[in-house]
């Protein structure tokens, strides 16, 4: 069986990651979606938020979303490629996934009901 993994190369690398970026960008909603808020989201972390621990905190569980959403995005692609059927695995794979992102959307409400109440 051949390997599928590319030898490591940084520029090569980053231009998978870049490549992988614009993809989900154009075919995925809700990381647009979560991608356009940050137009919103990250001024008013510097606006708002005096501390730099705070803002950091909110900086990073706000990329965390992102994160999480081109995780799921990745799981339910590699899904989808296995399988067109409706199959309760699939379904648990990507409902899975879903709850992963609405886990760090609410952490992030959290951290930011925290940070303003204090």
């Amino acid at each position: 069986m051949e390997n599928n993994k590319p030898k490591y190369h940084l520029f090569k690398n980053t231009q998978y990651a870049i490549e992988g970026f614009l993809h989900a960008f154009k075919t995925e909603s809700s990381f647009k979606l979560e991608l356009l808020t940050s137009i919103l989201i990250i001024p008013a972390i510097f606006l708002f938020i005096d501390s730099t621990t705070h803002q950091l905190i909110l900086l990073a569980t706000f990329f965390l979303i992102l994160i999480v959403e081109l995780l799921n995005s990745a799981v339910e692609n590699v899904v989808d490629l296995v399988t067109k059927d409706i199959h309760p695995l699939a379904k648990s794979a990507k409902d899975i996934g879903a709850t992963a992102v609405m886990f760090s959307i609410i952490l992030h409400t959290i951290c930011w009901a925290i940070i303003v109440i204090n």
